[in-house]
């Protein structure tokens, strides 16, 4: 079977510059979903999802546009904007677990509202032809959450549905529910993609092999940690390539100068290193030590040099 890898979105992580930066080092991913537009009771696109977008940024890549809204009006104004760039396809954020969008009635803290949901839906297809998709959780507090939503969502020709095998009150904590998953799949007659914790080639051959009928799988944590992993699973070999190290290199040289263009002043620029650094981290014997060695780092030079010792002295293991 072929499988579709996909890019799932982190707010924060994913933008143009990870994403082309990801393109120009590795391989294996399809398709690349943008972090969501979030508007904020005000009916504007913000600078800073309009450059994500712009099809100038994204011209190697096959993006797909997200928006984070418990609003019809919201996500109408939204499918007008990206179909004015070219888009045809615009996702549809229910699997954001965070109180601070939760408490508002978004991301998952929506699927325990289906006939809202229904509502939304019933405009957006009646008032666009944008192609909606959706991305998920299995409910909020429960994973038979989303088993009311799927009644709602056959109604509407959702292109598919990507569903992170957690409930929103989990965060990130605990593991993926594999069980209720498959609950998903038995109950849902319409496209579904996998979310969770895809970390490894070993995982992702388990997962294959316990959900045969899914093609389609998202990895987010996964591949800010190790983006060689997507062409590992697409090439079905746990093995690194032997320039590993110098295209690792590379890759990090590249987000640093786009967060250099983005940032201002060193400190700045070397938090957003650590941030990815707290994922890279596990790509090494000892993470810890790793992000000990980053977080110590207030200048360009000690962060350099903490880089040079970490790439020289520890081996991204087989």
């Amino acid at each position: 079977m072929h499988h579709t890898l996909i890019s799932s979105p982190l707010q924060g992580y994913t933008d143009f510059h990870f994403r082309n930066a990801f393109q120009q080092f590795f391989s294996g991913i399809d398709v690349f979903y943008a972090p969501y537009i979030r508007f904020n009771g005000k009916m504007v696109i913000k600078p800073i999802y309009q450059r994500d977008l712009q099809l100038k940024h994204n011209t190697t890549l096959t993006v797909i546009p997200q928006v984070m809204t418990c609003s019809a009006e919201e996500f109408i104004f939204a499918a007008k904007y990206v179909q004015s760039l070219g888009y045809k396809e615009l996702n549809w954020n229910l699997g954001c677990p965070y109180p601070m969008v939760t408490n508002k009635g978004m991301g998952s803290g929506l699927i325990k509202d289906p006939d809202k949901i229904d509502r939304i839906l019933d405009r957006i297809h009646s008032e666009t032809d944008i192609i909606v998709s959706m991305k998920m959780r299995m409910g909020y507090e429960h994973s038979g959450e989303i088993l009311d939503v799927f009644p709602v969502l056959a109604k509407y020709p959702i292109k598919s549905i990507g569903i992170h095998a957690r409930i929103g009150a989990q965060l990130y904590k605990g593991g993926v529910d594999l069980e209720s998953f498959q609950r998903c799949i038995d109950h849902c007659g319409q496209k579904l993609y996998y979310n969770g914790d895809i970390t490894s080639v070993a995982v992702f051959a388990e997962l294959a092999d316990r959900f045969p009928s899914i093609d389609h799988w998202m990895l987010g944590r996964g591949l800010i940690a190790d983006p060689f992993l997507p062409s590992m699973i697409k090439e079905q070999t746990p093995l690194y390539p032997d320039d590993k190290i110098e295209t690792f290199s590379k890759y990090l040289d590249t987000l640093f100068t786009a967060a250099e263009q983005k940032l201002t002043g060193e400190k700045a620029v070397i938090r957003k290193m650590l941030s990815y650094w707290e994922y890279f981290s596990t790509l090494f014997p000892n993470p810890t030590k790793v992000v000990k060695k980053i977080k110590k780092a207030k200048t360009y030079e000690v962060y350099d040099a903490a880089v040079r010792e970490i790439l020289d002295s520890e081996l991204i293991p087989h």
